[in-house]
């Protein structure tokens, strides 16, 4: 025991780090920012505090638990390569599981909350096409991230599932805009990434024509979703920052990438729009 220590001991910092702790930081913005949301708006019908704590606790456990997981099959970039890195990452893994088993356990108990078995395996299935599609190609690493964020936004629907008890149109309303926003978040910051430096609104355009149509389909959706009653008319307000954001990339002129510029703006926005779709639910009601 005390040989296996002491080899824990000589893992880098750097390396223990990136083996057990998530490296997608926009993803925690993508997991928080629905389950905040959708509890917002559940507090508005309901007031399951306890329920809610467990279903943060066992988010964040499973969303954890991937990095060591993942880790420790050898299916992410960082592999646990040495016995002390395996050791390491087990470790985490069985440690981070145990506390979402019993998150898990607390909130099935006596036969309650068992709709989150049914979005828990929606959200498990987009999880598994993800990798599936990670697993193809390269090239469909914005699609992977898009169907992946489906998953992580059920976290909206399941956060105001356990604070009133019900999943209804609002569950599923929530659901839908924050993996819309999401999806839009994904193709922005793959386009700044790949043509911050392009020239000139006709080049930009060009190299951003996807991600121009993408805005139309975007804002049509949510257009025709207000126009049915599947989501409140006032969600138009919501994504507007972000659909200005959108339109302004064409006519920026080229720079540098920023790498935590543009973080730290993605996240303003996600908080933005997290804030403003609770507004867009609370002002005059679901209408």
């Amino acid at each position: 025991m005390a040989e296996m220590a002491t080899s824990l001991d000589l893992i880098p910092s750097a390396r223990r780090k990136a083996l057990i702790i998530p490296r997608e930081h926009g993803a925690w913005g993508m997991l928080l920012v629905p389950l905040a949301s959708g509890a917002a708006v559940g507090f508005l019908y309901g007031m399951n505090v306890s329920a809610f704590g467990l279903l943060l606790t066992l988010s964040l456990a499973l969303f954890w638990m991937r990095t060591p997981v993942e880790s420790l099959m050898g299916t992410s970039p960082m592999r646990a390569q040495s016995p002390a890195e395996r050791t390491l990452a087990l470790r985490y893994s069985l440690g981070i599981a145990t506390v979402a088993a019993l998150a898990l356990t607390t909130l099935l108990w006596g036969g309650k909350n068992l709709g989150l078995i049914a979005i828990g395996a929606v959200a498990l299935a987009a999880f598994g096409l993800q990798t599936l599609a990670r697993s193809i190609s390269r090239k469909y690493r914005m699609a992977a991230q898009i169907i992946g964020a489906f998953g992580l936004s059920s976290s909206a629907a399941a956060a105001y599932y356990v604070v009133t008890g019900r999943f209804d149109e609002r569950a599923f309303a929530l659901w839908l805009a924050n993996w819309i926003f999401a999806g839009d978040q994904i193709h922005y910051v793959q386009l700044t990434l790949h043509h911050s430096r392009a020239k000139g609104f006709v080049n930009r355009l060009s190299r951003g024509l996807g991600f121009f149509f993408g805005q139309v389909v975007m804002f049509s959706a949510i257009f025709g979703a207000c126009s049915v009653g599947v989501l409140p008319k006032f969600v138009l307000i919501a994504f507007f920052p972000v659909l200005l954001r959108g339109v302004w990339f064409f006519f920026q002129k080229p720079a540098p990438l920023a790498l935590i510029r543009l973080g730290v703006s993605e996240l303003v926005h996600s908080i933005s729009f997290g804030l403003l779709l609770f507004v867009s639910f609370d002002w005059k009601g679901f209408v």
